[in-house]
Parts: structure tokens; C-alpha cells; sequence
């Protein structure tokens, strides 16, 4: 960055106080009346452009924004809204949106199944406009080709059922909530209970649309590898607005089990030698197995008014139970399970028991967008490399009991997950992970004081484990989106704040994105609380898309309107 050292303090005032007198605050107003212009003209056409741009003063403004809030938490009356919400039909309206926002210098947050758990699809401290894709939900199944061609606002549920109207020996790996967005699932590196067969989502990827900073519409070819190689687990609202992917079915069995295993540490149920004997199965075990881990403080029925510790084991296996049931006998005889614990069933009817329907239901409620009610809630995430020993659990469960409320979901790892290498995509924790914690705690009333003591609940567990997890990067999950691990502010350190979340989530993959990053978006156009910043000195040949770099020395001066018409002053490379 230049050094502001070069100029006199008397000039800079001088330039401050100038371009403040000026310069009115923008304000929703006249940024729709500018926006809506400005995307007219791009459009060349009047039809629809009025019906898909929301101000504040709108009477759907509200209920538009508030459909994909998945957390509470920024559901306020005291959240920042933005100054409008656009909602694309065509691919035409996402490019105007890109050119238009960056004309007027008002930040665009991009939205698609807003289930981001800080939020940061839909929030912001600065003027900002929703880009929210809930309208690109449509699915095209080639199943003689064995690939889909999937929108970036469709769900996963209906991705789900997509396939299944069309086969019912395929399926797609990715995640068990059928609400969650496809754009943000996707780039971020999502998984679902096949990872251990089949690896993660965008293992699966074979191809992208993406509108850029320029506005252009490109796929694979057009964008290059290295791009292509950045929107599957780099997060792709860092690069741009991803429009589709284009994704290779996989094959699923005709009959499939599920099971679920409960075990209680007041119970003499050796829940303690339960997870013990998790840990050494789960992540080595057939790979067509995955079970997953909930751990959970509950309220005792042995003893009255103290808190216990519930451990869940929720399970799928891609076979039938005689199978599965022989297996765990061997492998796992502390699980206890037996043929009535388990359900053989067809994979879709897996996917909607994963997601907490009960067995009478169809196949098209997954077809349903809505949530009854989103709660407020707080997640967290590690990576363990080796096995907690027995002393370790203990001391953990007496540290939950304590605290209260927030739970485990370890996800095992092993199978495919080990054979993809570290840097075949933006997501690194593959080999060495036997399994991926999540922090987990929801409250369902609002409140400054619940939420700051249930998010403190998290974040003292979270400290708590540091002994137990990786370290060196103590590794996270973007998709498990966490702004306590580091924000960026984009101003003279952004690369080194920047680095602070982006090696935990991306290990040495961070600066391969950056350098593709400073290629793709020099101006750094395309940006959120976390995303990948840009860095003048790692920008050489990163990028095969000829994009233009700035010069080092270059000045790019923007105003931005702060809440209460408050303007700062901002010098960016």
C-alpha cells in the first residue's frame, strides 16, 4: 500500500474535509433509484427488472429478506439491513447486479440458502446489497450421462429428489439438511454421510458457471483451472457469483440401513468406552459405513437434577443389516447393535430420515423450503489428528456437564477421505483426520445476556479442547462458518488478518487462493467478513484467466457510508 506518510497531514485533512462536504451519505433511496437505472440499462429491458429489486420501503422488503435467515441471532430489530435485496431470474440480472453495484461502490453480499451460521450472506457493518439467488433453483438430471446440471439457489433437497424422480440407484454426497443452499454448500466444501465412500461434494464437480468481476459468464474453460480449482472449497463468494455447478452423479445400493444407538453415562452403560471404541472404528471401518457421533449434555433419569453426558451414534451404511449388524459385532461389540435397532430402506427414504422426518413421509417434502422456525445459535470446529485417551473424555464430559448446553457432532473421516490429496482442492483436512468436530448450541429465545452466555459456553469448550485438537493450524471448516477465529477489516494488514482464518481453514492452500484471488478480483470487488484477501507481492501467474493486476503503487480512493451517515475514508490497493 502506499504510505500515507508521502502526504502532508494538512492535504489529507483538506481532501477529507472536502470530499466530505461534497458528498451526501448515500441513502436507500437514492441507491435504488441509481441501482434500478443503472440494472435497467444493463438489462435492456423494463420487463421484471422492477419486480426483483427490493428497498427498504417496499412492503415485501421484509419478508423477502427475513425467508433464508437460518439464524435468530441476526433476525433483529438491531441487525443491519441492507439497502436493498435483488432477486435474480436470469443470468443477465446477476451480471447487471455485479456491474452495478460495484458502479454505484456499495458491497454486494451474495445469498443462497442462508443457512452461513455468522451470517455474513445477509449481514454487514458497511452499505451493502443482497444478491440472493433463491430463484436459480433449476435441476437438469442426465442419468445416462450419470451428471446433474444444478442452480446455485437450489436446495439440497431438491437435488435430492431431482435424482431420485430420475433413478433410484443414484445419489449425490453431500449434506443431511435438505434446506441448505447448493451455491454456498458447494463452493465451501460440503459433505453429507457418503464422504467415507465417496468424498466430499466437490470431489464432484466437473463444471461451473460463474459471473465475474467484470460481469462476464464463465465456465470451466472460459475461467481456467485455477479458478475452477478455488470455487470448490474456497468459498465462492470470494471470486464471484457462482450461477450452477455441474456434478457427477454417484451410484447408491438399492437397500441401504440406517441405525441410531443411544448410550448414558448414568446409565453403567460405559458411554466413556463407547467413544473410546468410536474412535478407533469409525474413521477405519468399511467405507461404506459412516456413523456419526452426538455428544450431548442431558438432565439425568437416575438422578434427580443433575446433568449427564448422552452419547448417539446415528448411522448409515450403504448395504443391508445382516451386513452391517456382522460387521459392528466384530468391530465395535461395545455398540451393541442389533438387527432391531436397524431399518433397511431405499436411499431417498435415507435421506429423509437423516433429516428427522418420520417413516411415512414422501419423498417431495423435500421439495419444502421452509423452516418453521430458525433458532438462535452458535457453531464452532476442530479437526482431531490423534485418539483422546480415556482421562481426556472424562475431563471432557465433566467441562460440558459445567458448562451447561453446548454439544459434540464428530464426524468421522478415513475412506475416500484419505486417498484425496490435501491440495486437489481448496479443502486440505483430508489424510491424518480421524474425525471433524462440530461445537453445537442452539437457545430459542432472544436476548443480549442468553446469547452472550451460550456463545461464551462455546467458546470456553472450544478452548478447553485445545490440548485434543490439531494445532499448528488448529484446522477449521469453512462451512462452519466461525468469526471468532478472525475477520478482516481490508485495510493496510489484510493479508496478514486474512491469514489469521484463512490457514485455519484452508491449511497451505491459503496463498495459492490469494495469489488467484489478486488475479481474479484485484480491487477486491467480491469480499465478506472472511474471504480471501488480495496480495500485490504472490499475484504472478496465479491465474491462467488473464485477469488485470494493479500496480503497486496505484490508489484506489472509495467512500462509504457508515450507519448514521457517518463517512469514512478508505485507501485500498
Amino acid at each position: 500500500m502506499e504510505n500515507l506518510s508521502l502526504f502532508p497531514s494538512g492535504v489529507l485533512l483538506f481532501l477529507l474535509l472536502s470530499v466530505t462536504a461534497s458528498v451526501a451519505a448515500p441513502t436507500a433511496e437514492s441507491v435504488y433509484t441509481s441501482f434500478l437505472q443503472c440494472l435497467t440499462n444493463y438489462t435492456k429491458s423494463q420487463d421484471h427488472v422492477s419486480d426483483i429489486v427490493f428497498a427498504q420501503t417496499n412492503s415485501s422488503f421484509s419478508s423477502v429478506l427475513q425467508a433464508y435467515i437460518r439464524n435468530a441471532r441476526f433476525n433483529t430489530t438491531s441487525t443491519p439491513k441492507p439497502l436493498l435485496v435483488v432477486t435474480p431470474l436470469e443470468e443477465p440480472h446477476v451480471q447487471g447486479a455485479v456491474i452495478c453495484s460495484k458502479n454505484i461502490g456499495i458491497q454486494l453480499k451474495i445469498r443462497s440458502g442462508g443457512h452461513d451460521f455468522e451470517g455474513i450472506s445477509y449481514v454487514s457493518d458497511q452499505p451493502f446489497i443482497i444478491l440472493d439467488m433463491f430463484q436459480f433453483r433449476n435441476i437438469t438430471v442426465d442419468v445416462q450421462n450419470e451428471i446433474a446440471v444444478v442452480q446455485a439457489g437450489a436446495t439440497l433437497g431438491e437435488v435430492y429428489y431431482r435424482i431420485w424422480e430420475k433413478s433410484k440407484v443414484h445419489g449425490f454426497p453431500a449434506g443431511v439438511c435438505p434446506t441448505v443452499g447448493v451455491g454456498g454448500h458447494l463452493s465451501g466444501g460440503g459433505y453429507g454421510n457418503m464422504l467415507r465412500k465417496h468424498g466430499l461434494a466437490v470431489d464432484h464437480v466437473i463444471d461451473a458457471k460463474i459471473v465475474d468481476v467484470k460481469g462476464r459468464i464463465l465456465d470451466k474453460k472460459g475461467m481456467g483451472e485455477d479458478l475452477f480449482w478455488a470455487i470448490r472449497g474456497g468459498g465462492g463468494a470470494s471470486f464471484g457469483v457462482i450461477l450452477s455447478y455441474t456434478i457427477k452423479l454417484v451410484p447408491v445400493p438399492e437397500v441401504v440401513t440406517v441405525y441410531r444407538v443411544a448410550k448414558s453415562l448414568d446409565k453403567n452403560e460405559s458411554a466413556t468406552e463407547f467413544v473410546l471404541q468410536w474412535q478407533q472404528v469409525a474413521p477405519h471401518t468399511d467405507d461404506r459405513l459412516f456413523m456419526r457421533l452426538l455428544l450431548q449434555p442431558v438432565s439425568s433419569k437416575v438422578v434427580k437434577g443433575q446433568k449427564t453426558i448422552r452419547a448417539t451414534v446415528v448411522a448409515l451404511f450403504l448395504g443391508g443389516a445382516d451386513e452391517v449388524v456382522k460387521l459392528m459385532g466384530k468391530e465395535f461389540p461395545t455398540l451393541g447393535l442389533s438387527k432391531q435397532n436397524c431399518t433397511e430402506m431405499n436411499w431417498i427414504d435415507s435421506v429423509l430420515w437423516w433429516a428427522n422426518f418420520d417413516n411415512i413421509t414422501k419423498p417431495d417434502a423435500l421439495l419444502d423450503r421452509n423452516v418453521n422456525s430458525a433458532s438462535f445459535l452458535k457453531r464452532k470446529s476442530d479437526y482431531v489428528q490423534k485418539p483422546i485417551s480415556k482421562e481426556g473424555l472424562e475431563g471432557i464430559w465433566k467441562k460440558m456437564v459445567e458448562l451447561g448446553k453446548t454439544g459434540f457432532v464428530f464426524n468421522p473421516y478415513g475412506g475416500k477421505m484419505s486417498e484425496v490429496s490435501s491440495d486437489a482442492t481448496p479443502f486440505p483436512h483430508r489424510a491424518g483426520n480421524l474425525f471433524k468436530i462440530q461445537y453445537s448450541v442452539n437457545w430459542d429465545e432472544p436476548g443480549v445476556e442468553l446469547e452472550n452466555n451460550f456463545t461464551r459456553q462455546a467458546r470456553m469448550l472450544y478452548s478447553y479442547m485445545t490440548p485434543f485438537v490439531s494445532s499448528n493450524p488448529r484446522s477449521a471448516f469453512l462451512n462452519y462458518r466461525d468469526l471468532d477465529i478472525g475477520t478482516n477489516s481490508f485495510g493496510n494488514n489484510s493479508y496478514k488478518e486474512g491469514a489469521v482464518y484463512g490457514v485455519k481453514y484452508f491449511n497451505d492452500n491459503f496463498d495459492r487462493l490469494v495469489k488467484i484471488k489478486s488475479a481474479v478480483d484485484p480491487e477486491n470487488f467480491f469480499r465478506n467478513e472472511q474471504s480471501i484477501p488480495t496480495h500485490t507481492g504472490l499475484d504472478a501467474g496465479a491465474s491462467k484467466s488473464g485477469a488485470s493486476k494493479l500496480s503497486h503503487f496505484s490508489l484506489y480512493w472509495k467512500l462509504m457510508a457508515k450507519v448514521g451517515g457517518l463517512l469514512i475514508l478508505e485507501l485500498l490497493i
